[in-house]
């Protein structure tokens, strides 16, 4: 794919992909040459490994998977969510939990991506990283910071606040 190199072309890029900011997102990567378009992407499909804002249905199925399979890996998250709406907990403060929760891993993955702190001696210096690569596959730019705009990606907007009102 070319990547358009005009502000015009890629705000337009960023804003059609769902970025929010998109200007400063294309802004920043033709100012200070940050992949900014592959961190946004790589973001953006993260998040969607976090449970969505206004879904609830993934409840039901854990429970049943845990109903029908009590042994099984991850039968605990269904087994505990049954037992928390059967005391009267609300489904929207689980979401949140859960929701919080997985954000929270998402932020500690990025930010280990930049800086695994080993303690080890022997491993100290062992570094690893995501980067941008050509049709080869060859490495390219690092993909560096994601942690700075895991909140600005959160798909509500609300960078992980609570709905007001609640």
């Amino acid at each position: 794919m070319n990547v358009p190199d005009t502000i015009e072309g890629l705000t337009e890029l960023f804003r059609k992909l769902g970025a929010p900011h998109p200007d400063t997102w294309a802004s920043s990567q033709l100012r200070e040459g940050i992949p900014q378009l592959q961190r946004f992407l790589w973001l953006r499909e993260a998040w969607k490994c976090i449970i969505p804002d206004d879904n609830y249905e993934w409840m039901e199925l854990e429970i049943k998977r845990a109903e029908a399979n009590p042994g099984a890996p991850y039968s605990g998250v269904g087994l505990a969510l049954k037992h928390c709406l059967g005391r009267g907990v609300e489904k929207e403060a689980l979401k949140e939990i859960v929701r919080g929760k997985q954000a929270q891993l998402l932020f500690a993955l990025c930010y280990m991506l930049d800086d695994p702190t080993f303690s080890e001696e022997e491993v100290k210096d062992l570094t690893w990283g995501i980067f941008q690569t050509d049709q080869k596959g060859g490495p390219l730019a690092a993909i560096c910071g994601l942690h700075e705009s895991v909140l600005e990606t959160d798909p509500t907007g609300r960078e992980m606040r609570p709905k007001k009102g609640t």
